[in-house]
């Protein structure tokens, strides 16, 4: 069998096909190109099995998919994910919040890597950086502010806490 025909014969479900599509339209795997059985197995999984069985929306789906990827340090795969993202209706504020709650599990190092890579995705597609700013808090109220919502989250035990 020639390369050729191997690529062609990748065999991914009709459902894998579709649900791989709405995340990346036209995308051209270079992994189908080398690794025609991975990706068979891959998609096959990730784009049917695992969707058919899962009771979240596309969108959320992509939301927990980004946070996930930026745990695992995949910096590559997190800028294709971006896009994808922004695909299925993720908005450039939210995508920039799911990183931003991330720097306490991963670091501000670890961090910034995603920082660059969102802003080159964002960038790249016609986003236009800096996003309007979302904070609710200033430097003058931010004290305050966090320690109702611990009180909120936690009673008045926060206070035996401090």
């Amino acid at each position: 069998m020639t390369n050729t025909q191997q690529q062609d014969s990748v065999r991914l479900s009709e459902a894998a096909h579709k649900n791989h599509e709405e995340l990346f339209p036209n995308y051209k795997s270079t992994l189908k190109v080398t690794d025609p059985e991975l990706i068979e197995v891959f998609d096959n999984f990730a784009f049917d099995e695992v969707i058919a069985e899962s009771k979240l929306d596309t969108k959320t789906r992509a939301v927990l998919i980004l946070a996930s990827i930026i745990g695992s340090q995949a910096v590559s795969e997190y800028r294709v994910m971006v896009n994808a993202a922004l695909n299925v209706g993720v908005t450039p504020v939210e995508i920039k919040e799911i990183l931003y709650q991330s720097i306490p599990y991963v670091g501000m190092a670890k961090a910034f890597d995603f920082v660059h890579a969102t802003n080159e995705v964002m960038s790249s597609t016609g986003i236009e950086l800096p996003l309007e700013r979302q904070s609710t808090t200033s430097p003058e109220t931010r004290y305050d502010k966090g320690l109702a919502v611990q009180k909120a989250i936690f009673g008045e035990a926060i206070d035996q806490m401090l």
